[in-house]
């Protein structure tokens, strides 16, 4: 996706790195990290270091300005205005002085991202905004374990699990196949809930898919009581008779 064009001399990329894998990154991302003067690596208050950086570093160069941005974790940026209009303010000035800044996100950058607060920002200030797709982590995951998500009439339902109660039975209930995403918070609940509708024994937990520590977990109600990852997610079917 590109905005309309601007005064600036800079572009600023928007770049989906995908949920783990270095070799997940497209063509098309890799290119723009290669030759882009800034890049952004987003992380949150808590801790050090970005994910999407280091699933980025085979396709630095050398000579690139890595900038760190703190982003919290938050629905919604209206009670951050400050801490996110900083960060717009800092990524103009790199533009307005002609260079290219590339916005590092992992999986999609238009689907449940960082990203999508600073586009916000930035999408009505006159500047040139290339957003470059990246591969969803659930759909990595699929791949990876060998799980076909959807086929024939399926409907497919993606659930970020910080939703009301309610709402995460209701989706479910409407579903053949469901996503749960942001699991990390109250898995025990989820996989509760699972448990209930019938959906517990079709689960697999996947956590930080594509990196060196990695967790699979097939059998959810034997492990509800563990600690899980932010990166994780959950993939599940109604099971066919």
């Amino acid at each position: 996706m590109e905005s309309s064009a601007s005064n600036t001399a800079g572009t600023f990329y928007g770049v989906g790195v995908g949920p783990g894998d270095p070799e997940l990154l497209t063509v098309k991302a890799i290119n723009a990290i290669k030759k882009v003067d800034v890049i952004i690596a987003p992380k949150t208050e808590k801790k050090e270091g970005s994910v999407a950086l280091s699933i980025a570093k085979p396709y630095l160069r050398s000579d690139v300005e890595i900038v760190y941005q703190t982003f919290p974790m938050v629905k919604g940026f209206e009670d951050f205005h400050k801490i996110f209009e900083n960060n717009k303010r800092e990524i103009i000035k790199f533009l307005n002085d002609g260079k290219d800044v590339a916005f590092l996100t992992l999986g999609d950058p238009m689907f449940f991202s960082t990203y999508i607060y600073i586009f916000r920002l930035l999408k009505d200030c006159g500047i040139k905004i290339k957003t470059i797709a990246g591969v969803p982590s659930f759909l990595a995951i699929a791949s990876y374990i060998g799980l076909p998500l959807c086929y024939g009439n399926d409907i497919m339902t993606v659930i970020p699990a910080t939703a009301e109660r309610d709402l995460i039975i209701g989706a479910i209930r409407n579903s053949d196949v469901a996503v749960l995403m942001k699991v990390y918070k109250n898995f025990e609940e989820v996989v509760d809930i699972l448990e209930k509708e019938n959906m517990s024994e079709e689960a697999v937990l996947v956590s930080r898919c594509g990196l060196e520590d990695e967790k699979i977990i097939k059998n959810v109600i034997d492990h509800k009581l563990e600690e899980i990852n932010y990166l994780s997610t959950v993939l599940t079917r109604k099971k066919r008779h």
